[in-house]
């Protein structure tokens, strides 16, 4: 197989952003492989999805690889000519803009939004990794530990398509196109990368013995399956939410990368880039088949 390629590595968080809009205004579109986590992936649809015909696959290298979760047989991911070789569909992105003081910040989320638990988790976990010698998911696990005993939570007031979805304290909010979190966590499974909606979860301030009930179906995508579970968490589809802190400011995680916000908006927007899927595997949610690309194209591979 002969193919036009380029091999590019990062220098600091947000190049790949850079690097990918860059090319794109200067060279024309080209099909870009992020060779990392979802993380990277996030930074290079974020520099293609303005650009008409700028494809963007992954080598899912990096630590949870949640957004490839969402296709059947993720293990084919790692192989990177079926990768150049595949085909494309197209996936929703979440658009978000969020105030910081007098600082207003706009992108795209790929996967995943996370105020609350779930993101204190994520903070937490990068301080485990700095302090003890543990990795990957026994960082994540530890950080849950850590982060059920202190429980901290969020205080939110929260609209979906305009109308009050809820006001208080609560333990955590995810704001969902994919499924997974936190390396296999199933905390959203009603959600869908190509059906036009956002999937919100919304569990309520429950105690901590109620927490470590439901912990486990959380985590194994299970959790709406239970009894009576309306009393503690509210699921609901949406195109857009607001989300304004009532004390202070919120830590946000957007597809792993954590900052602190105020008031947020989410949007979804509809078959906004073009993904790769390796060879012949399918996506969970089926759509209209596009040809594959051409071995006279342009490969870039961001790592």
């Amino acid at each position: 197989m002969q193919v036009d390629y380029k091999i590019y590595t990062t220098k600091c968080p947000g190049d790949a952003t850079d690097f990918v809009s860059d090319y794109c205004k200067k060279s024309g579109p080209a099909r870009f492989i992020a060779c990392g986590g979802d993380g990277t992936l996030s930074e290079v649809v974020n520099g293609a999805i303005k650009y008409e015909n700028a494809q963007v696959g992954v080598l899912p290298i990096g630590t949870g690889n949640d957004f490839c979760r969402n296709f059947e047989n993720n293990y084919d991911f790692s192989d990177i000519e079926k990768t150049i070789q595949g085909k494309i569909v197209k996936c929703d992105a979440i658009q978000y803009t969020t105030k910081n003081d007098s600082t207003t910040r706009s992108g795209y989320c790929i996967n995943m939004a996370n105020i609350g638990f779930d993101c204190n988790v994520a903070d937490m976990t990068a301080s485990v990794k700095k302090k003890t010698f543990a990795s990957g998911s026994m960082a994540y696990m530890l950080a849950i530990l850590v982060c059920m005993i202190k429980k901290k939570g969020a205080n939110l007031l929260i609209e979906t398509d305009n109308k009050l979805a809820f006001k208080g304290r609560l333990l955590l909010t995810s704001i969902a196109n994919g499924c997974f979190c936190g390396g296999g966590i199933k905390s959203n499974p009603l959600a869908d990368l190509r059906d036009g909606k956002m999937n919100v979860n919304i569990i309520k301030n429950i105690k901590r013995f109620q927490f470590i009930y439901l912990l486990p179906h959380y985590m194994k995508g299970t959790i709406l399956r239970l009894k009576n579970i309306n009393k503690y968490l509210l699921n609901t589809d949406c195109k857009k939410i607001t989300i304004k802190p009532l004390s202070g400011k919120m830590r946000l995680c957007i597809d792993g990368e954590i900052m602190s916000a105020g008031d947020t908006e989410f949007k979804i927007l509809h078959n906004a880039f073009d993904f790769v899927v390796p060879g012949n595997i399918q996506p969970m949610t089926m759509g209209a088949e596009i040809p594959k690309f051409e071995d006279s194209e342009k490969i870039k591979i961001i790592s």
